[in-house]
């Protein structure tokens, strides 16, 4: 939980450089290693700089690599802006370099909101600043590169019946949401999984991605819902596909110094996207099958950065497959705490336990359909839809 309590104990975040990834087509390792281009998003990889290696031989990415570097990014280009802003061009995958300048400019000047505040002796809302991690501005305008404009593909047939039938917490505009059971809830709500691939992507909090390796075994360790996955790179045969995981089944390999994670077998049932991922459809209702696979690849640019991509293919959900890519920085100080969900869980029996209430004593006049929770801009919404502040008992604060 990073922020809260690095800002309690006083400790400062230091800022970055730039960096920034681009819509060219991915190539080998060698060719985005170099001076600052597009096709190293700007991260230049200083001349003479040699690829560490671990003491068995493979090339060496492990440490903490927090995924809210690039928070400030939406999913979706030209979504999650606010009214009265500025128009967004679809067709416009950067920002300019004066426009970059000014966002970081904008954000190194707003300081430390929960150091102040602490300084003021307000240590309640220095508390409550801290519920998301640092971010820093980048000149993407979409997490998603590929198709260019920014956005995800279009539902099969299939897929829009799949996704009618989804259930979950978070509403879509103007649902009437009930609970009557479990059921009515998604697998983040149960503190279950995020699944995939939204557990890859930025959230408000709890984005540490701890890389850790042994001889033929990588694991990506992350830090929302404690989720480890385990890269196997031995060469060793698939699991059989009649064995399913929400995470799925991983493979790796080494593509020179890249890291390349081919994973099948997924289970059906997680939202393949998230509300907590800034620029996300609303609802948690974008349906997986079992016919997903993801193909990922990590490459180290210089000693503070490596390069993510992951391509999601689903032919029976989406008419087409789509890229994310992204950077993502070193930050070794990173505070991991634990990650308590289902202690403090409390919304699945309140909320099932209050809609019945509802149901069973309507109200005269009650027609608000309720947005369903983070309806009003990270709240929750009760289920009759007033918002109310998110409780404190849980880890990922829903």
């Amino acid at each position: 939980m990073y922020r809260m309590f690095r800002t309690m104990s006083g400790a400062l975040l230091g800022t970055a450089a730039a960096a920034v990834f681009v819509t060219t087509a991915y190539g080998q390792a060698p060719s985005i290693l170099g001076a600052p281009t597009e096709a190293n998003h700007f991260i230049e990889t200083p001349k003479g700089w040699v690829q560490p290696k671990t003491a068995w031989g493979d090339p060496d990415l492990q440490g903490m690599w927090p995924i809210s570097y690039v928070g400030t990014v939406p999913l979706e280009r030209c979504t999650g802006g606010r009214p009265g802003g500025p128009p967004c061009d679809s067709n416009k995958a950067w920002r300019t370099e004066e426009e970059y300048k000014q966002a970081v400019d904008a954000a190194l000047g707003r300081g430390d909101r929960g150091r102040q505040l602490i300084q003021q002796g307000n240590y309640g809302q220095a508390l409550l600043s801290g519920v998301t991690d640092p971010t820093f501005p980048q000149r993407q305008t979409s997490l998603i590169v590929d198709p260019p404009n920014g956005r995800l593909p279009e539902l099969t047939e299939e897929g829009k019946r799949r996704a009618k039938d989804m259930r979950s917490s978070w509403g879509l505009p103007g649902e009437k949401l009930t609970f009557d059971w479990v059921t009515d809830f998604d697998s983040w709500d149960r503190c279950i999984t995020r699944g995939m691939p939204s557990s890859m992507f930025p959230y408000r909090y709890n984005n540490g991605l701890r890389i850790l390796q042994a001889p033929g075994l990588v694991v990506l360790d992350l830090e929302m819902i404690h989720d480890s996955r385990i890269v196997y790179t031995d060469g060793r045969p698939a699991l059989p596909k009649s064995i399913k995981q929400y995470m799925g089944e991983s493979r790796g390999h080494w593509e020179g110094n890249t890291l390349v994670v081919v994973t099948t077998n997924y289970h059906e049932g997680p939202s393949g996207t998230n509300i907590g991922v800034a620029g996300s459809p609303q609802g948690n209702r974008w349906p997986v099958s079992d016919q997903m696979k993801t193909t990922e690849r990590f490459t180290r640019l210089n000693n503070d950065f490596l390069l993510y991509e992951i391509k999601t293919e689903d032919p029976v959900i989406m008419t087409r497959p789509y890229t994310v890519r992204f950077p993502i920085k070193l930050d070794n100080s990173y505070d991991w705490w634990e990650y308590a969900c289902h202690e403090g869980n409390s919304v699945i029996p309140n909320y099932v336990n209050t809609s019945r209430f509802e149901r069973a004593n309507p109200q005269p006049g009650d027609t608000n359909p309720g947005p369903g929770r983070g309806g009003a801009g990270g709240g929750q919404a009760t289920p009759q839809g007033t918002v109310a502040p998110a409780p404190q008992g849980q880890g990922r604060g829903n």
